[in-house]
Order: structure tokens, then sequence, then C-alpha cells
């Protein structure tokens, strides 16, 4: 037996023990006696070993420190008022590496009541049962297309089988926990809010038990810092004007007062009828990805590579000149034979081509709805998994925790630095300042 010192000032039992080849070694590391890997889990038990003896010399150091920085609270006989009392009792945290065992030192203040403070570690919180990661773990999993049944096989892949609390009924209860979020995000304020541009959509999710399909409105906005945020999602009628009516005057009710200056969404009349009345300054760009579909939707699929790529060669012009000639020759090549395609492109003309009246470097960001079409992609894997969710309230809950999700990932717009200049309403022309276009 020998005596360590350091942080934690115990006596330890310390041997080194050595099996033949085949059999995994113990050996001492740091003073503790732990598992050389030898196979996967001896590895897992290493790590949750070192995670338990990093944390227990956290606290203890977290414990001294706030009993040194109270050691000039004495009695009138000098004694130390706040000082350490045993030990609380043990605690088992379910962490990425496993179920932790831990022993938290008890503090205790000798003033007398209202005079002292209670000690709070801020590593181990109370109640604390599972980490942040865990936590955020379990709505992932079950968001990305893992069914409840599944949950126990998943969880023990990858925390270990010892984990209690990671079952399908957390799932269950996390879900009501869900909707109070989602809840509580769709009242929150947005006062002071501006965002320079909107994206508009509506996602189409099935229900199960219902004949109707759910509309999902969504819309996302970038702050003149060049953030992406979701402002808001409701569930509404096949989008139609009112159901985005709706949507939009509760935002403003909300307080956002300040109309966005470019919108952008596909072709549904609802939104832009509805954006027209509430932000009548909001200029109109339509979604690229929508219309392209559209078109050659209306062609013959042995033309629709060429017209696809014609389509390309309009919105990806460097000038608005190079766009209109672009535009020119697909209605050259399809008005005689297909008239339908040809009036689907030019009857939003103007309103595909708004773009150039922006910075050069956020047109990838304004040509289309991508922001929120890739944001509730994974939607769909959960779906085909779950044949669609069991309420609206679940669908609505469940697109709103994978945007939160998502957002971590969001990065700012390109050029965000120019910002303040499509504020302030200087004039772009083919993506460059009026001044600068000219020149």
């Amino acid at each position: 037996m020998i005596e360590r010192g350091g942080v934690l000032g115990e006596k330890v039992f310390c041997k080194r023990t050595f099996f033949t080849k085949e059999h995994t070694t113990m050996q001492e590391v740091n003073g503790s006696s732990i598992a050389l890997p030898g196979s996967r889990e001896s590895l897992h038990e290493i790590l949750r070993q070192g995670a338990q003896k990093m944390l227990a010399q956290a606290i203890e150091a977290e414990v001294a420190d706030w009993i040194d920085q109270h050691q000039h609270v004495t009695d009138e006989r000098g004694r130390r008022q706040v000082v350490r009392n045993g030990r609380l009792p043990e605690r088992k945290i379910v962490t990425g590496v496993g179920e932790v065992a831990i022993e938290q030192p008890r503090v205790h203040d000798r003033r007398v009541a209202g005079d002292g403070e209670r000690f709070h570690s801020k590593l181990l919180p109370p109640y604390l049962r599972k980490t942040k990661s865990i936590e955020e773990l379990i709505p992932y999993l079950y968001l990305k297309g893992i069914s409840t049944g599944d949950f126990h096989d998943a969880l023990a892949a990858i925390v270990g089988p010892d984990c209690p609390g990671l079952s399908a009924t957390t799932v269950t209860r996390l879900k009501s926990v869900w909707e109070q979020e989602y809840r509580e995000w769709s009242a929150r304020s947005l006062a002071g809010k501006e965002y320079v541009y909107v994206w508009a959509d509506g996602i189409h999710t099935n229900i199960r038990l219902e004949e109707d399909r759910q509309c999902i409105l969504v819309l996302m906005g970038a702050t003149k810092d060049g953030k992406k945020e979701l402002i808001a999602m409701i569930d509404g009628h096949r989008e139609s004007a009112q159901s985005w009516r709706e949507l939009l005057l509760d935002v403003q009710r909300r307080g956002l007062v300040v109309d966005p200056k470019l919108a952008i969404g596909d072709g549904a009349l609802g939104f832009w009828k509805a954006v027209a009345e509430v932000f009548p300054t909001t200029k109109e760009q339509r979604c690229w990805v929508h219309k392209t579909a559209n078109v050659l939707d209306k062609l013959p699929k042995n033309k629709q590579p060429k017209a696809k790529d014609m389509l390309h060669q309009i919105w990806m012009a460097d000038t608005r000149e190079a766009a209109g000639k672009a535009f020119a020759a697909f209605v050259a090549d399809y008005q005689a034979k297909y008239p339908q395609a040809t009036q689907c492109l030019t009857k939003d003309r103007d309103v595909l081509l708004t773009f150039y009246d922006f910075p050069a470097e956020h047109w990838r960001h304004l040509r289309t709805t991508n922001p929120i079409e890739s944001t509730f992609a994974t939607i769909r894997l959960r779906h085909r998994r779950t044949k669609g969710n069991g309420s609206r309230l679940a669908s609505l809950t469940m697109m709103f925790k994978l945007a939160e999700s998502a957002a971590r990932g969001w990065r700012l717009l390109n050029g965000s630095q120019l910002l303040p200049d499509v504020i302030r309403g200087v004039v772009f022309q083919d993506g460059l300042p009026l001044d600068q276009a000219a020149a």
C-alpha cells in the first residue's frame, strides 16, 4: 500500500499484474489499475475510467477553490465556517463513454441561517443524470429515423449496454417536452429583429389515419449580421393566401415591423399575395429550382436534359442582359412545340431575375429556397421509416427539433459585410454597386 498525494490525498492499493498475450493486460496508470486494450470493450472501459477519474479530480479542485475563497469567513475564535464535511451519496451519470459513478464532496457552511452560502457545482448540477450530449443524442436518433422499438439496440451500441434511463419511454416523455418548447418558441417576441432576406416554402407531410396531407408553412430569414434563423412555422392549409397571411401577421404582431428587402419562394400564389399585403415594400424573387421543375414537367423526358441546361444558363448568367439573351433562346427553341413550358417560364420573367439587383456575393443564397429545402430534407427519411406522423402537432414538433439541430451548422451568408449596404438602400446593378457597374 502506498499513499498518494495530490488533490485527492487518498490511499490506494496499486499492483502490476501481467498475463499471457491472449489475455487483456492490467497495468498501473497514474496510480490506478485499468485494463489495457485487448478489445473494443476494454478500450471503452479505459475511456470510462479516465472520464470518471478526471471528473472526480475536477470536482475536488472546484470544492477546494470554493473553500479557499471563503477562508476569511471565521467565527470569533478564528475557526473557519466553510469547510468540507464528508461526501454526498454516489451518483451515476450517463455520458458518451458509458455510466460514470461520482462521489461529490459535501461542503458545510456553519454560519447562521440566512448568512451562509450553499455550494453548487458548475460541473455537476443537482439532479443531473445525463450529460447534455446524451440528452441531445436521444432526439437526434429519433428524428433521424430510429424507431422507438430500436432505441435500446442503438443506444447500447453507442454508450454501452448497462446504461439505464435510455429507452423508448424516454422518447415518449421527451415528445411532450418538445411540444411545449415549440409552443413557447412560436410565441416568442421578435421585437428588435430585422431580416434582410426571407425564404418561404411549404413542406408537405403525411399524417397517419388522415386522408389530407399536412402542409407546414416555413419562414426563414437572414439577419443584418448574415445569420440564418428560423422565423416561424405553422400548420397551413394548402399554402393558401389566408394561411400565409396568418403567419406573416403573427410575426408582425410579435415585433417584426421592418419589411424584409427581398423574399424568396416558389410560385405559390398564396404567399405572394399575403406578403404584398403585410410587407408591401418587399421585393419578390422566385425560386429557380421550383421553376425549373415546373417547366421540365411540361416537356417530354427526352427533351428535359437540354432544356434543363438552357434554363441553367439563364440564372447562372453574369448580367441581366446575358440572362435575357438566354431567356430568349429558350423561348425560341420551345415556343412552337411546347407553349405551356415557355408560358410557365415567361409569366414570371421579371421576378425570376430580381436577384441581379442585389450583391453578386448573395446570389447563390437568393436564387433558390435551398436554405429551407436542405434543412428539412431529412424529414423524408423519418416519414419513410414511420409511414408519417401520428398527429399534426407531432409533425410540427419534429420539424421544429430538426431545424433546431440543423441550425448549429448554418453558416453566415457569403458577403455578409455587404448587408448594411442593402439595408441603406444602395442600388446594385448586375450584382455591383451602381457606381462600380457603370465604371
